[in-house]
């Protein structure tokens, strides 16, 4: 008779026994002769059925075994889901269309991802197709142009361009009754030790009088707010933003912007996060000050260290003393013109600049019981800093001699100072509303596309460590994805199906692509790190990461087989996460470098976003 016994995995083949009893009678040669022709025909038939089945128990066997759990027959391996959505009335300025993904970190942070792109081109409609993952706090349609950044939040699969999330603006109605006259003269921080011999501060003696009643964000644009900064700019002592401060330009000479003469210009704090009580409420504590002068001057920080400075806001009128992490408008207050001499005592001035003035802010920092006190005056204009960066006081922040501590930030066709106030870099500690007689300085933050991991398993009965191949995608816009091959961490001659460019495609075997010899690359820590090999694809317009036809698959030429993503039912050969995935390191399986996969793999509705906690000795 003949018997399939197994598939031998070491070998990549089937085993074939033959067995014949005794043949008896005068036929027994011709019987022999028959088994033998037909021997081809018997295994061409029966190999694919009888070794799916085999195969497939010893796959489940095997899963069992080194996952130690059973997985739902049910679950399809899919973190992602596919939409289409059509954006209406986009007005003419509009340039581009961004849809977004607000998503958790695997900090407690937030992201602003952009999921796919397209060049309106004049259309007031149009339609986007994208993928997003399917665990996601919110999605947003950006409407981008040269003077804005407008988010609209994404409810169904029409966006129409909305109002919601502005207010009015502020206009001389609003202003304070009365002259405004200078009532206080004192000596600056800077001053007192000697930094800026003389350098006086002015203000008026009251400023309860001077605050205005001004319109609070609705709950829109509050989410909106949320969102954009502290994606952008991340929240916490453990950040550094001061690169991206640096990348935007929007620092020293560039943060001050020009005055209009049109009308009166208006601040407004709307947000302080400063550990109220813990550091000594270093913002409610705080003052805003500002300094002008003719944009016609090529000033130099010499020059403007010996202007006057100008307080425009008490910190203590707008906030709660232990108020933390709260967006709202309190009050506004009209900045004063006092005249291009230095002030004395009883000076009046004026709500109304003439234009062609440069505008620039500073906070006086006035902790008064946190030991030792951070106390000094610190300017968006990174080169008056020079002084207070070096301060043992501050000194702990890490800034260079000549860093800002200040920059700006474009949202909903708002202009938001952002001020680092403290010791880290976080540079969200007070933020500010400048609206009215001033020329926009437009910084539309940079949104970094969503990234889809592709990991695959070349070996049927495997260690589940997922790093075989690594590949790396991210859409870049309606007709461009980019992949990246970013590792291999097997022995055996591998292709990319499913992607077919001038580098990344099906005749070139991928220790080739990363022009090394069979080995691993980029799976085990320690050795040599080569650089991933990237490419651009042109796609369709309706191209989805979950079309099978369109998706990365890996042939393995040693066992003759095709490795897919894994789809209701089967086992986790191949996986997509919409994630900057850390793959496990070599020979760790996916389980232990995530301890949350087993029980989403369990039960699909489970621990979804088990791939943003990571046992960091375990990934690469």
């Amino acid at each position: 008779m003949i018997q399939i016994i197994r598939y031998e995995e070491s070998t990549k083949r089937l085993v074939l026994i033959f067995k014949s009893s005794k043949l008896k009678q005068n036929n027994s040669m011709k019987r022999l002769a028959f088994l033998a022709l037909c021997l081809p025909l018997f295994v061409a038939c029966s190999h694919d059925s009888y070794y799916e089945e085999s195969l497939n128990a010893q796959i489940k066997e095997n899963v069992e075994r080194v996952f130690g759990t059973t997985f739902s027959p049910e679950h399809d391996w899919c973190t992602t889901e596919s939409r289409n959505i059509t954006i209406t009335g986009i007005p003419s300025n509009v340039e581009s269309i961004k849809v977004l993904v607000h998503v958790a970190e695997d900090d407690g942070e937030t992201s602003l991802l952009s999921l796919n792109e397209a060049k309106v081109n004049g259309k007031d409609n149009l339609s986007l197709v994208f993928d997003t993952p399917k665990d996601n706090l919110g999605l947003y349609v950006a409407f981008l142009s040269s003077h804005d950044f407008k988010l609209v939040k994404v409810n169904g699969n029409t966006v129409p361009y909305a109002t919601r999330g502005m207010t009015r603006a502020l206009s001389t109605d609003n202003l304070p009754t009365g002259t405004p006259v200078i009532g206080e003269i004192k000596d600056s921080y800077a001053s007192l030790r000697g930094w800026v011999p003389g350098e006086k501060l002015y203000g008026m003696a009251d400023y309860t009088s001077q605050k205005v009643v001004t319109e609070d964000y609705d709950d829109v644009f509050k989410a909106i707010f949320r969102s954009v900064i502290f994606s952008y700019l991340k929240n916490g002592r453990e950040h550094n933003n001061l690169p991206l401060v640096k990348a935007s330009g929007i620092y020293n000479e560039n943060a001050y912007p020009f005055t209009t003469g049109e009308e009166p210009i208006f601040v407004t704090p709307v947000y302080k996060c400063d550990g109220a009580t813990k550091y000594g409420n270093e913002t409610y504590n705080s003052e805003l000050y500002y300094y002008y002068y003719p944009s016609s001057v090529n000033a130099d920080a010499a020059y403007i260290k010996a202007l006057p400075k100008y307080k425009a806001i008490p910190f203590n009128e707008c906030f709660g003393e232990n108020e933390d992490d709260v967006i709202e408008r309190k009050g506004s207050y009209a900045l004063v013109y006092w005249g291009d001499g230095t002030p004395t005592m009883g000076t009046e001035g004026s709500y109304q600049f003439s234009k062609g003035y440069k505008i620039g802010f500073m906070v006086r920092a006035n902790t008064i019981f946190e030991s030792p006190r951070k106390q000094g005056e610190i300017y968006a204009d990174g080169r008056l800093d020079d002084k207070i960066n070096q301060w043992p006081n501050f000194k702990s922040s890490k800034l260079g001699e000549n860093d800002p501590r200040g920059t700006w930030l474009t949202v909903n066709g708002k202009m938001l100072l952002t001020f680092e106030s403290g010791t880290d870099r976080d540079f969200n500690d007070v933020i500010i509303e400048i609206e009215g007689g001033i020329e926009p300085i437009i910084h539309i933050p940079d949104i970094a596309p969503n990234v889809f991991t592709y990991c695959f398993e070349d070996t049927r009965l495997g260690d589940y460590d997922m790093n075989d191949v690594v590949i790396k995608a991210v859409r870049l816009n309606e007709t461009e994805v980019q992949y990246s091959v970013v590792a291999c961490g097997a022995h055996d001659e591998l292709y990319i199906q499913g992607i077919e460019g001038k580098k990344i495609n099906s005749n070139t075997e991928v220790h080739q692509l990363f022009g090394k010899g069979i080995q691993f690359i980029n799976t085990v820590k320690g050795d040599e790190k080569v650089a991933p090999v990237t490419e651009v694809i042109t796609v369709a317009k309706s191209f989805s990461f979950l079309d099978g036809a369109t998706q990365p698959k890996v042939y393995d030429k040693n066992s003759n087989q095709t490795i897919k993503l894994a789809t209701r039912g089967q086992d986790p050969h191949g996986i997509m996460i919409p994630w900057d995935f850390k793959y496990p390191r070599e020979r760790v399986c996916i389980k232990d470098a995530y301890g949350k996969f087993n029980e989403w793999g369990e039960n699909p509705i489970t621990s979804t976003e088990w791939y943003k906690s990571p046992t960091e000795a375990n990934v690469y």
